[in-house]
């Protein structure tokens, strides 16, 4: 069936490809993606599909029926396909005719090579409409730190779409081209971040009695922050607590104690029980140096995208799909798991589904000025969103 695809979408392949140049060259970001998601409309509308709009602000559905009727006493499955749309602030440093036409934006995630592959899905599907139950084709806006899955959730996507499961994919670099790397379970890390206060009297450089210093302090806080990882949290579980900003006095002032400083950082984990546990020791430690150290200390906790869990059934389905396109030695069902996140994520939360990797191949990683999507990858993304959305929907005609 996968010949059979790529043969069918080989006459708009070039289409295909120039539709994601044209998203890639007017980039938009985070809850912006205004054009991205007219452009997303409009071929929807050309293809016969039913189209939605203005789901999470800017977020774009299409559903397609089949024609095919299941037997009596079984009941038609619906399934939904995720792609996201935004750009990222990023000025682009690729120098390809298609660049960034838009001052410090840049599509560095592969997200124009998302969208792209799921248009070209849901156009073989319109034209190949021998299944039988419902496909809504989910364009996402603010994947990059907007929560866009969080807000399409609460505008209702689910309960105007219903969907029995649902599936994302990612283009990543590194991996061969075409190929495709999954796990059951969690896949992805929670993404949270903390900013740790520290507050004294400050004072002269020469005279540190005479007022109480809240650098120490500081610099207890993010040696102590490895001893959570290390000593708090088990050898069997993953963590990381990374320190990103830290802040306090006057550059042009370095014999005057600052009053305050400012430590800010991100933490990625995988499990409920660990993140419980790495806000509460954050927080305990920014208090208990603080008294140490004779200052005020504080650390406030935001919890960003939780962990992508892939569940188990859907998992299988999505390797089944990706075998069926690129051969099984080109799977790997067992991938390590990547601290890096995901908001599909509350996606997986309030749905059964799973997330998979499409090998970008060789070249600059993503979130770097020098990163471009594959299209020669297309194919086989598109493939994938086939052969995912048949075996979904098979499954209601058993």
């Amino acid at each position: 069936m996968t010949q059979d695809v790529i043969d069918a979408i080989r006459p708009y392949q070039d289409e295909l490809v120039a539709i994601r140049r044209d998203i890639h060259a007017h980039p938009e970001t985070r809850f912006e993606e205004v054009r991205t998601a007219a452009l997303v409309a409009d071929k929807l509308r050309e293809w016969g599909i039913e189209v939605h709009t203005g789901l999470g602000k800017t977020g774009v559905v299409g559903t397609l029926r089949g024609t095919k009727t299941v037997p009596s006493g079984n009941s038609q499955r619906s399934v939904g396909l995720r792609a996201d749309m935004d750009a990222l602030f990023i000025e682009e440093q690729t120098g390809l005719p298609y660049a960034s036409q838009v001052a410090g934006k840049m599509h560095a995630c592969g997200h124009d090579g998302h969208t792209t592959m799921l248009l070209g899905a849901a156009r073989y599907l319109s034209e190949h409409r021998d299944f039988a139950g419902t496909v809504h084709f989910i364009f996402q806006p603010a994947e990059e730190g907007g929560h866009g899955a969080r807000e399409m959730i609460k505008d209702g996507l689910f309960e105007r779409f219903p969907c029995d499961a649902v599936y994302g994919m990612h283009a990543i670099p590194g991996f061969d081209a075409g190929a495709f790397a999954i796990t059951s379970g969690a896949m992805m890390a929670a993404s949270d971040s903390f900013t740790a206060r520290f507050r004294g009297t400050g004072g002269h450089g020469s005279a540190p009695d005479k007022g109480t210093d809240p650098s120490m302090a500081m610099a207890h806080f993010i040696l102590g922050t490895q001893g959570i990882v290390g000593r708090n949290v088990s050898g069997l579980d993953s963590a990381v607590i990374s320190v990103g900003h830290v802040a306090g006095g006057a550059w042009g002032s370095p014999n005057i104690i600052p009053a305050e400083m400012v430590v800010r950082g991100t933490v990625r984990s995988y499990t409920p029980e660990v993140r419980d546990l790495l806000e509460r020791r954050l927080v305990e430690l920014a208090h208990g140096i603080g008294l140490a150290q004779g200052v005020e200390g504080v650390c406030e906790y935001v919890r960003g995208y939780p962990a992508t869990v892939n569940h188990p059934a859907q998992t299988t389905l999505a390797v089944a799909a990706a075998t069926e396109v690129a051969g099984v030695a080109r799977v790997d069902a067992g991938m390590t798991p990547v601290m890096g996140s995901e908001d599909f994520a509350y996606m997986l939360e309030a749905r059964p589904g799973a997330y998979i990797f499409l090998g970008n191949g060789k070249g600059p990683y993503v979130h770097t000025p020098l990163y471009n999507f594959n299209d020669e990858v297309i194919p086989a993304g598109v493939s994938w969103w086939v052969a995912v959305t048949r075996r979904e929907l098979e499954q209601g005609q058993e």
